[in-house]
This record gives structure tokens, C-alpha cells and sequence, in this order.
């Protein structure tokens, strides 16, 4: 799946694209009409979990959505990975029932 990615207030390394890339492309095993997605890696200059994640990704006709913070991206993208899994697979049932 295509996805966009954004850094925000840094310059991510190609390993961690890559990363990101592999979680959100496992997805695709819940539900495989994804079109395409948007990352923004967002780093804050707070707290200890100053890391945020948020992935969007469009389906058609919908749009879903997570965001999470924590300690590091890696982090934050297996629980916005997670959460995003959760919404697909409520949505999934939803769709077959047509």
C-alpha cells in the first residue's frame, strides 16, 4: 500500500520508514481494500513520551484513524498499528453483510 509519511520536527532515518512501512502493510491481512495512508511521526517537545504517531488510512467510502504517544516510534506505531487492527476488524463484518 502507498503510504505518505511526514516528519515533523526531524529527519527520520530510512530504518525507521521502513519499519513503519512493514506494520502499516501487515494490516492489509485484516482487510485488503485499503487504497492508500498517511503517517505523520510528530516529535514534542514534552514529557518522556514526547513521540507521536498518527496513521490514517482510507478505505473506500471511510476513513479511519489512530494517534498514540510514547517513548520511542516504534512504540507508538505497534499501538497505532493495534488500534487501527481493532477498527478494521469491527469493520470488516460490516461490509460482508451487503
Amino acid at each position: 500500500m502507498k503510504l505518505q509519511m511526514h516528519s515533523i520536527h526531524f529527519d527520520a532515518d530510512q530504518k525507521l520508514l521502513d519499519f513503519v512501512q512493514r506494520k502499516v502493510d501487515k494490516l492489509e491481512t485484516f482487510y485488503d481494500q485499503m487504497i492508500d495512508g498517511e503517517v505523520f511521526l510528530r516529535l514534542n517537545n514534552s514529557k518522556i513520551e514526547n513521540k507521536t504517531v498518527e496513521i490514517k488510512l482510507n478505505l473506500p467510502g471511510d476513513q479511519i484513524f489512530a494517534k498514540e504517544q510514547a517513548k520511542t516510534f516504534e512504540e507508538g506505531t505497534d499501538l497505532a498499528c493495534e488500534a487501527l487492527r481493532r477498527q478494521l476488524r469491527k469493520k470488516k463484518p460490516k461490509q460482508n453483510a451487503y
